[in-house]
């Protein structure tokens, strides 16, 4: 057997380590690890009852569970499977092949920031009035059908018309403003809201909403707190607040999309 031993178990071996690891990564992210480490202790018993010590009876049973529970699991866990297929497919995870033909020019960077410090004048302006308000720039997945559900505007990145939308006496200002490949989509929108139970009861439904886009797509989402003047950001299921205008910037120029 273990002269049979070559270059394809190998490759097999590290294949399947890294897809583990993929996992693994993502509901740490998404707070699911425990049960990640449950379906593992799961398919070790499995492995071991069934192929190694070759119980049958144990392993029919086995085999049975594990057809129903892949199928439960798909269906509990759509969205994080959704966003991990996304992730794989996303063009920053093959950036490392187009950056060997292709490099970024000087020009490029200087229009990204551009881009960048109207979202962050206008969320420091915001953040000092306390002026509530929820920006939502878009990635790879496109977020057509949430367009939709507000007002279209189609415009420049400027940070006045931003700080105008979100005004208290703006009628645009309870939704969400969409940001697509340097232009103002639509302002009004409505965003699924998060239901994990994890986030803090002091954070309202414009927090929520930033973590439920986050969670169905992945879209980079911003919050500005009504009542604390807090900048708060979602990306990837993660929700992190309180942060600074120089933390802001920063994590806007990583951005692949603005």
């Amino acid at each position: 057997m273990i002269e049979s031993f070559g270059i394809k178990d190998v490759l097999d071996i590290v294949i399947v380590a890294l897809m583990l690891y993929y996992l693994y990564r993502i509901m740490k992210e998404s707070g699911t690890i425990n049960i990640f480490y449950g379906v593992l202790a799961f398919i070790l018993v499995w492995v071991v009852a069934a192929e190694i010590l070759e119980m049958k009876l144990i392993g029919t049973i086995l085999d049975k569970v594990m057809s129903i529970g892949l199928l439960i699991l798909v269906i509990i866990f759509q969205d994080q499977i959704k966003r991990f297929l996304v992730d794989l497919g996303s063009k920053k995870r093959w950036n490392f092949l187009t950056s060997l033909f292709h490099h970024r020019h000087k020009d490029d960077s200087e229009d990204l920031h551009t881009r960048v410090m109207p979202i962050v004048y206008a969320c420091m302006s915001m953040s000092k009035s306390k002026t509530g308000a929820l920006i939502v720039i878009q990635q790879d997945v496109p977020l057509d059908n949430y367009e939709k559900s507000g007002d279209i505007i189609d415009a420049s990145i400027n940070t006045r018309l931003i700080e105008n939308i979100f005004f208290k006496n703006s009628p645009l200002h309870d939704g969400a403003l969409i940001i697509d490949n340097g232009k103002i989509k639509a302002a009004g929108c409505i965003l699924p809201v998060s239901h994990d139970t994890n986030v803090p009861r002091a954070l309202g439904l414009r927090h929520r909403s930033a973590l439920g886009i986050s969670q169905a797509t992945d879209a980079f989402a911003i919050v500005v707190s009504e009542e604390t003047g807090n900048i708060s950001v979602a990306h990837r299921g993660r929700l992190s607040t309180r942060l600074s205008s120089t933390e802001l910037e920063k994590r806007l120029s990583h951005l692949s999309v603005i």
